[in-house]
């Protein structure tokens, strides 16, 4: 099939890439719109493109910058508790409901909590509840500091020069459980992070840490005090930025996913602001046969990141394969 070519913005408009002598591979562009973009709806997906690929085993990833501890900030649930553990997350107690010692899954947190050298607190269940966000503690909450959040400049460091890449960027999305689904599809098909804005969004939380299944433990998620300032960055370090909009002429198919993408997923209800849209240098949109309005933001950004690794999963997987010959 004839390789298509990126096709950018009229010169001088706003969503012209800033980085020069971009030739890289391309589908057609959606049109950037200038209206507000409503985005809660079919089009829409976040993600940031790690270098491809998890680091290899025994590799010690890059660490975030550290943060002063803050009290009353918990995760709750098995998986997570046990993601905690596995990668090293500071860890203040362990809360452990009375009467679920003896279960095995308990038991091997236990071992690993003690062997981490972290006090555990048997507690009534009912203390465990009014410490869950949505009910769902499975019997154990550890309490942690404050997330340490990364800089912009710790994904795009992240995100290897020599192979594609991909970074969520999401617009405003407010909601708790999708941010962690978000987070949670990103860090599966290696997304180098997640940006999201310092104000009027969804951050880690006790419900974050539970919707994404601990995925906010293995990738940076950077907050940013503007969105399209970060765009700027990003395209400055190479990256291609597309939006996802209901509105874009183009569906994912077709989308110039190759290589360095900055993907923006808009808020539930307003979906992608004006000037962050003016910022994109392409858009595009999911298909759709049947009658449902569309899907949510966490449906959509996951069905768009499985689209990015398709386009580029051979690529990423042959720049592992030459990594590996040469050590």
């Amino acid at each position: 099939m004839a390789e298509k070519k990126r096709v950018k913005k009229s010169t001088g408009g706003p969503g012209k890439p800033r980085h020069a002598g971009d030739s890289r591979p391309a589908g057609v562009r959606g049109r950037a719109e200038k209206s507000s973009d409503r985005q809660g709806r079919a089009g829409k997906r976040p993600s940031a493109g790690r270098s491809g690929a998890r680091a290899p085993q025994g590799q010690v990833a890059p660490q975030r910058r550290d943060v002063h501890a803050a009290a009353g900030n918990f995760i709750e649930g098995r998986r997570a508790a046990f993601e905690a553990l596995r990668t090293g997350f500071p860890v203040k107690r362990a809360l452990i409901a009375q009467g679920v010692e003896n279960e095995p899954a308990i038991r091997e947190l236990l071992t690993g909590l003690g062997e981490a050298g972290v006090p555990v607190k048997q507690v009534p269940r009912v203390k465990l509840d009014e410490l869950s966000s949505h009910g769902a503690h499975q019997g154990i909450v550890l309490e942690v500091g404050a997330f340490p959040y990364a800089d912009l400049t710790d994904i795009i460091a992240a995100a290897q020069p020599d192979r594609p890449a991909l970074v969520v960027v999401l617009d405003h999305v407010t909601d708790a459980g999708n941010f962690g689904a978000i987070v949670r599809s990103a860090e599966v098909v290696g997304a180098a992070g997640v940006v999201i804005p310092n104000k009027r969004s969804a951050e880690v939380t006790v419900a974050t840490y539970k919707t994404s299944a601990g995925a906010v433990m293995h990738l940076p998620i950077a907050q940013v005090p503007n969105i399209a300032r970060a765009l700027d960055e990003l395209k400055d370090a190479g990256f291609w930025v597309g939006g996802a909009t209901e509105h874009a002429e183009d569906i994912c198919w077709d989308a110039p996913f190759e290589g360095r993408v900055a993907l923006v997923m808009g808020s539930e209800g307003d979906g992608i602001s004006r000037l962050v849209l003016e910022k994109c240098d392409f858009t595009t949109k999911l298909p759709q046969l049947g009658q449902t309005e569309s899907l949510n933001v966490a449906q959509a950004a996951t069905a768009l990141c499985f689209e990015w690794l398709r386009h580029n999963h051979d690529a990423i997987q042959g720049a592992s394969s030459a990594l590996a010959g040469g050590e």
